[in-house]
Parts: structure tokens; C-alpha cells; sequence
């Protein structure tokens, strides 16, 4: 180890070569310094010999010259301080040279590294090219944009017509009355092809922020249709910004995404929701769900624990009867929204918690919601409360290869969140709005023979307790007994079908075959296959029931 090393020094080479150099050379000029001191001694003691001759010449009269020893030896010391001499101005040439090789060394080394760091970029740069998973570009100083999405060639069969797209609306299957009950159904469209946009940016070594954008050609324009051109418009799934403090825990989401009800696959991340896999836009009966602005605080504890607090966008889905008094509880759409819809009269936003925890094993979440609903009657306003609670786990029971999923919720005014759309809330003969009691369950599969197949399947209930009111004989509210179904089971039958929904479930299965992925994206060929039952309350003439079989297929490129 070099005396530099051991005390610690850890200036560069080059700094300790000049620091060893300058010591030679001054040691070389201490002993040329030496050299020409003694051949001055001896100079001076020659010049002091010949003063002394000349004193005894004079003293004495007579004329001496110096004896041969002394000369001999005089110049032996001339001589050895010349070789001496010499020897140094060696040592001092070739020090020179060695300077000058190592500069050279320096030069060399240096001019080396800059080309190996110009090759590393440009391979880094090439990679970047070829690399299927770096779709970004840097903008500025430090933000960076990944692009995403999908287009897909879906097509859709229903055993009963219900004029949808790819979003079956499970609650709307058509009974025996309806001329569509013994009619199939077929589309296929391309309108679910999606564009997605994140950008992210890090601010400092703990501070995260980033946008996110999602779209697809599903909304529908007033003049919209599927005659000739097809032409549908795009719709606005998903938008909203991220701030993540690493160092602290601290997560903030605002915009519109996925509500913190959805089950995530990852801790409370948002992009990481464990949605069903199939084509179907509108996922699977059972599953809790929506899509809406909402602004979300979230905290976790060495990523292993989450709790979130989130602010979310109300609206009420309203079903029932009449009432006695005059009543308002819903207007159609104003500026800048669908003037063809209701919208309810909402004076607040969902409320919802969520803890989550992931222990080492598994993915487990527990949540609560309340809502609030508003309604105007008899010249009142009055405001009720709805509430929900519910449990989701993700269960790796073969790690890679198999999870098994899980969810349920339960609570009144929470028909929202469900995929079939049942009413969160029905109408009193007073006027006022009652919250409607509701359970959703799902449970799922979810496997990975290979990196190229995946194979699913579900299965989900939604139902509905009855909220039933009867004055003077006459039924009111949601699931009365009193409803009249004996219409619902002859087609274009001229006697009532009243009744309401009270239960969907659903059984789904299918698979996803990436026969294409590489360099140049994924290219999957899907297939999905559902049944569906739809019940309603027993009411006068029986409970009709009806179901639908339905069968999805879907090419999907994914460039990204």
C-alpha cells in the first residue's frame, strides 16, 4: 500500500505524480548545489596551494613548483565531481522523459475514457430505439411522457337483443314481453381502441409528480349512428394529476379516475386497479366500480400499509314509483352537460376510506363510503344518508401462476357502484328519497400457464332488498309485492310488467393468447363467454326471471 493510501489521501494520480516529481527535482538541484560548492572548496584550496607557493617563493628566493601527488589528486577530485555531475543531469533527462511519458499516459487515458462514455451513450441510444418497453421522449429539463394504448377489433353476440355496444348492461336483459327476448344480437366495432399519455417528472430525489390521460371513441354524438360512416366520438375515461413524497409517504391524487371503492392490485397506487379482464366495457356483475373526479389523499408505512381518504363526485341513480306530493330530485343536464340525461340534485360529494395492507403474502383491503342524498318535497328540502362498507383481497395462491380474487360490498344508496346499475335510492309517497339496501359479491381466477396466455374467470351477484311502501292500497317505492307482473311473460301482452330488478349474476370465462410479442409491440387474440341471469321481486303474477348468453371476441395490437 502507498504511503498515500495508507494516510488516507485520495488526490488522482496525476496530482500524485507531480507531487513525487517535484520532490526529485528538488533533491537533483539540493546535490547540483552540493557538486558546485565542493568544486569551489576546491578551487578556492587550489587557489589558496598556489597563494602559499608564491609566499615561500618570495620568502625563501627560490623557485618550487607543486609536487606531482597533489596534482594527481587535485584532479581526481575534478574528475569524480564531473562524474557526479553527469550522473545528475542523467537522472534529471531522464525524470523529463518519465514526465513526459506519463503526461502522454494522462492524455491517452483521459481521450480513452470520453470515447468509451460517447459509446456508452450511443448505445444507450440505440437501445432506447429498440428497447419494446422505453415508449417516452424527454421534454425540457425533465419531464418525460410515455405513450400507451391499444387498438382493438371486438365484436359481440347476444342470445337477446339489447342495442348496446361492448358495455352489456346487465340489468336491462329484455323479459319474454319484449319482442327482443327471441332475438339474437351481433356488433362489432373498433370503438374501444384507447390512447393513453403519463407524464411524470421528479422535482427532487423524493418529490414525484405526474398526469395522466386516457381515452377511447366510446361516447356517442348527437349525430352518431351506425348507417354508413360510423362515426362516434372520443370520451374522456381517465385525467388527472399525481404528487408522491417518498421520503414522508404522503400521495395526493386529484381529477377523474378510478374511486378508491375499485379493488387495486398494489397498495393504493392509481393504474394499478384490478380490473376483470374481458372485453366487456362494463367488466363483470359484482364488481365495484365507477370512474368520476375525485380528490384522494393517501398515506403509506414502508409500502406494506395504506390508508387513503378520498372526495368523490356524487350522483344518485333513482328508481321507483311516484309519489303523492310534488317532488324534485333530478333536472336534466344544463351547460356543458348531456342535455338528454338527469342528473340528481346532489349537495355533497361520496365520502370514502380505505385501508389497505400487504403483509408479505397477499393483497388485502377493507373500505367504508357515505352519501348523501337530497331531495325537494311539498315545498321541503329533506337529505338522507346512505353508507356502505366492503373487503377485497388478491390471494397469489400460486405465486406468477394463479390469484384467485375477491370483493364484496354492502350497505344502502351503494347500487352506484356496482357494474349492473341498480338504483342506489327509490321514492317514498311522501316524496323523499329511501336509500335501497344492496349486496355485491365477486370472485375470480386469474391464471398464467405461460407469458403468453391468460385465462380468466368470474363470477358476480348484485342484489337489492325491497323498500316498499303502500297507501291506501296502492304500491309505492322499490320491489313492492303489490307490482303487477302478470304481462311479463307473453310477448306484446297488454297487461302490466311492473316488476322490478331484484338480483343479477353472472358467470364469465375467457382467455387472452399473445401470438405476437416482441420488439414491435403485443398482438393478443381474445375470447370472452358470459351468462347472465336477471330476477325480479315477486310481485302479483309471479317473479319473472329472464337471462342472456353472450360471446366476445377481440383482436388487440398494443404498439407500446
Amino acid at each position: 500500500m502507498s504511503i498515500e493510501a495508507r494516510h488516507g489521501e485520495t488526490s488522482p494520480p496525476q496530482n500524485r505524480f507531480e507531487h513525487r516529481f517535484g520532490r526529485t527535482v528538488l533533491r537533483a538541484a539540493l546535490m547540483t548545489s552540493a557538486c558546485v560548492a565542493l568544486m569551489g572548496v576546491a578551487t578556492a584550496a587550489r587557489a589558496d596551494d598556489t597563494a602559499g607557493t608564491t609566499k615561500h617563493r618570495k620568502a625563501s628566493g627560490v623557485a618550487t613548483a607543486a609536487t606531482p601527488t597533489q596534482v594527481v589528486a587535485t584532479q581526481a577530485q575534478i574528475d569524480a565531481l564531473n562524474k557526479q555531475i553527469q550522473a545528475l543531469q542523467s537522472q534529471l533527462q531522464a525524470l523529463a522523459t518519465q514526465q513526459d511519458t506519463n503526461a502522454k499516459a494522462v492524455v491517452d487515458s483521459r481521450a480513452a475514457a470520453e470515447k468509451a462514455a460517447a459509446a456508452a451513450t450511443q448505445v444507450a441510444q440505440q437501445q432506447k430505439v429498440t428497447d419494446p418497453n422505453d415508449n417516452s421522449l424527454r421534454l425540457g429539463k425533465g419531464v418525460k411522457l410515455t405513450f400507451g394504448g391499444f387498438i382493438e377489433a371486438a365484436s359481440v353476440y347476444r342470445s337477446r337483443n339489447m342495442t348496446a355496444d361492448v358495455a352489456t348492461p346487465y340489468a336491462a336483459i329484455p323479459l319474454k314481453n319484449s319482442s327482443n327476448y327471441d332475438r339474437g344480437e351481433f356488433r362489432g366495432t373498433a370503438r374501444q381502441s384507447r390512447v393513453t399519455m403519463l407524464a411524470e417528472s421528479d422535482v427532487g430525489p423524493d418529490t414525484h409528480l405526474g398526469a395522466y390521460f386516457e381515452s377511447d371513441f366510446l361516447g356517442v354524438g348527437t349525430s352518431s349512428n351506425s348507417g354508413q360512416s360510423n362515426s362516434y366520438v372520443p370520451r374522456l375515461r381517465q385525467g388527472y394529476l399525481t404528487a408522491d413524497w417518498k421520503d414522508t409517504g404522503w400521495h395526493l391524487l386529484a381529477g377523474q379516475s378510478f374511486s378508491l371503492v375499485t379493488t387495486n392490485k398494489s397498495g393504493i397506487d392509481p393504474r394499478t386497479e384490478a380490473l376483470p379482464m374481458g372485453p366487456d366495457a362494463q367488466y363483470a356483475a359484482g364488481f365495484d366500480w365507477t370512474r368520476n373526479w375525485g380528490l384522494r389523499v393517501v398515506k403509506d408505512w414502508n409500502r406494506h400499509y395504506w390508508l387513503g381518504v378520498a372526495l368523490e363526485s356524487p350522483q344518485a341513480s333513482i328508481s321507483g314509483s311516484t309519489a303523492l306530493v310534488p317532488n324534485s330530485n333530478t333536472n336534466p343536464g344544463g351547460s356543458l352537460l348531456n342535455s338528454t340525461a338527469n342528473y340528481s340534485t346532489d349537495i355533497a360529494p361520496d365520502l370514502i376510506v380505505k385501508a389497505v395492507a400487504e403483509p408479505g403474502w397477499g393483497h388485502y383491503e377493507v373500505f367504508g363510503l357515505a352519501r348523501e342524498f337530497q331531495s325537494r318535497a311539498a315545498g321541503q328540502n329533506y337529505t338522507e344518508t346512505g353508507f356502505g362498507f366492503g373487503a377485497a383481497a388478491i390471494l397469489p395462491v400460486v405465486p406468477k401462476y394463479v390469484d384467485i380474487q375477491l370483493s364484496t360490498m354492502a350497505g344502502q344508496g351503494i347500487g352506484r357502484y356496482g357494474s349492473s346499475s341498480l338504483p342506489d335510492v327509490t321514492v317514498n309517497p311522501y316524496g323523499r328519497l329511501s336509500p335501497i339496501t344492496e349486496v355485491t359479491a365477486m370472485a375470480g381466477v386469474i391464471g398464467h400457464p405461460t407469458s403468453d396466455w391468460d385465462l380468466y374467470a368470474y363470477y358476480g351477484l348484485e342484489q337489492d332488498d325491497s323498500k316498499a311502501f303502500t297507501v291506501a292500497g296502492k304500491a309505492y317505492g322499490y320491489g313492492n309485492g303489490l307490482a303487477v307482473n302478470t304481462g311479463c311473460y307473453t310477448e306484446n301482452s297488454p297487461l302490466a310488467c311492473a316488476g322490478n330488478t331484484r338480483s343479477v349474476r353472472e358467470a364469465t370465462a375467457g382467455f387472452w393468447w399473445k401470438f405476437y410479442h416482441g420488439n414491435m409491440g403485443t398482438m393478443q387474440f381474445g375470447m370472452q363467454g358470459e351468462y347472465i341471469r336477471r330476477d325480479l321481486f315477486q310481485g302479483v303474477g309471479g317473479s319473472p326471471s329472464t337471462d342472456d348468453t353472450v360471446v366476445y371476441t377481440a383482436f388487440r395490437y398494443y404498439p407500446f
